[in-house]
């Protein structure tokens, strides 16, 4: 792996488990094994690290964007639920320590708008799925309202939990909790299959079965 490369997921590593605001480029540096010198030859600013994380979670996005419920709306929700723990799981910093980094990276805040707005059309284009195949039991005039709070769970989620002090690092179960709490606003209008189908999937965050549609079920 090239420097450059290597200092990239280094930082991105230690930015989730120890903080973005805890992470001194002198640390950093001493991590990756280099001086620190050869670090800011490759990245002048703080910022310009954090710009090119920030291009590795806009390919990740992207991405996760392009799932729809395709023909089985709960395996469509599930590859959905995997496509989520990876990207949080993988750019935990990026939604927890929003505070000690001040602006998102200018790839981040230049797409940010349009991302929320599609992540939400995407909820609610696989929670109007639930509904068709008779899977969910909610009105279709209210599945906005859903969606909405769906996705502001799981946006915020890890930085609510970073507020009350708990535990966000790797390994801390965090991104199963966010996941969880979103299930919680609608599991109890889910068939009881669906339901069951939806928690075993969160339950098994962390397992590579968990990309495999069909053995969540």
């Amino acid at each position: 792996m090239r420097t450059r490369e290597r200092i990239i997921e280094e930082a991105r590593l230690l930015f989730n488990e120890q903080g973005y605001g805890a992470v001194t480029t002198a640390a950093l540096a001493a991590h990756c094994g280099i001086a620190e010198g050869n670090l800011w030859y490759h990245f002048k600013t703080r910022s310009a690290l954090l710009d090119a994380i920030g291009e590795r979670y806009a390919a990740a996005v992207d991405a996760r964007l392009e799932l729809t419920p395709r023909d089985d709306p709960l395996a469509g929700y599930v590859r959905l639920l995997a496509a989520l723990m990876a990207e949080f799981r993988e750019f935990r910093f990026l939604y927890r320590d929003q505070q000690s980094y001040g602006e998102h990276a200018d790839t981040i805040r230049a797409r940010a708008p349009d991302w929320l707005v599609r992540s939400f059309l995407q909820f609610e284009a696989h929670l109007a799925a639930l509904v068709d195949a008779g899977l969910l039991d909610w009105p279709r005039d209210r599945l906005r309202d859903l969606a909405t709070n769906a996705t502001i769970i799981l946006r915020y989620g890890l930085e609510h939990s970073r507020e009350l002090g708990a535990p966000t690092g790797t390994g801390s179960g965090a991104v199963r909790r966010t996941l969880a709490q979103h299930l919680t606003l609608f599991e109890h209008q889910l068939t009881e299959d669906a339901a069951r189908t939806l928690r075993q999937a969160v339950a098994a965050i962390g397992d590579e079965a968990l990309a495999a549609p069909e053995a969540a079920g």
